[in-house]
């Protein structure tokens, strides 16, 4: 069965996810989010629903891009 890239679960019901030319096996989209999603550049956490970018920098909302003077940017909505 395949193993979880992960958390190491052998599981029946693995899937596999290409990106950027690399294949990945996952047992949930937890760990898949764990694996794949950016991390904000300011409080670290995973940015796996929305997101704001600047200069090459990725936050998860404008409030910590501003906390890294970033002001110009805005959530979307």
């Amino acid at each position: 069965m395949p193993i979880c890239d992960v958390c190491g679960n052998d599981y029946d019901k693995a899937f596999e996810v290409h990106a950027q030319g690399t294949s990945h096996t996952f047992d949930s989209f937890e760990c898949a989010i764990q694996a794949l999603a950016p991390i904000c550049d300011h409080c670290e956490v995973s940015c796996d629903r929305t997101r704001v970018e600047s200069n090459g920098r990725i936050f998860c909302c404008a409030h910590c891009a501003g906390e890294e003077g970033i002001t110009d940017l805005r959530d979307r909505k």
